[in-house]
């Protein structure tokens, strides 16, 4: 396993075709317009994680990795993907899709609690421990610390696997079908949320 960091893209050919990708943002803050990209960090769940910095300033060309992104034959798996879709599509200027989604599936079988957060989904599922120290940190610095980036690489190294227990507890209780469905959803309300309706559920009666 290792966590390798690239510079403002991908080299070319680093993903086998075809394979499902987990991917994550790190973001100056949770308003997409305003608080910027700065990294992307990626895994086919084969051990090492991929993390792509960019720079302020930077122009986010980055064809390999949109090319990796934008690949229809790529599931990307995600958690809380609303907020990663959004950013991606809005720095990078590509539809990451199709989707699959941690936290939504996690709320459609896991009905028994409230915690859906990527740290208590590893715990229960996978029987592991995921440090959440670094999340709030300054993630558009010169240089990115060790401990910074092995938080980044943590938030898309469990994906493949909870993704596989995931889907078995949505087939036990016939739910994957919805799932699906919640995932085909997901870029269309991640462009709701670019478009200026981040809280505004357009399917209430009020």
């Amino acid at each position: 396993m290792a966590v390798i960091f690239h510079e403002e893209d991908l080299p070319g050919d680093v993903f086998a075709p075809g394979a499902a990708i987990a991917v994550d943002t790190e973001t100056m803050g949770l308003m997409t317009a305003r608080d910027r990209l700065c990294v992307v960090q990626l895994s086919d769940g084969g051990g090492d994680e991929h993390l792509v910095r960019f720079s302020p300033g930077s122009s986010y060309a980055a064809p390999n990795l949109r090319a990796v992104l934008s690949d229809s034959a790529r599931v990307k798996l995600f958690h809380f993907a609303r907020f990663d879709l959004a950013a991606i599509r809005h720095y990078l200027g590509v539809a990451a899709t199709p989707v699959y989604c941690t936290k939504i599936a996690s709320r459609l079988v896991r009905t028994y609690t409230d915690r859906h957060g990527l740290k208590e989904l590893v715990r229960e599922l996978l029987g592991q421990e995921v440090s959440k120290v670094q999340q709030s940190s300054d993630w558009g610095g010169p240089e990115l610390s060790d401990a910074q980036k092995d938080y980044a690489a943590s938030d898309v190294r469990h994906l493949h696997a909870l993704k596989t227990e995931l889907d078995r507890r949505l087939i036990r209780e016939g739910r994957m079908a919805l799932a699906q469905a919640c995932f085909d959803f997901l870029p269309a309300r991640a462009e709701l949320d670019l478009a200026g309706w981040p809280e505004i559920d357009i399917f209430a009666h009020v």
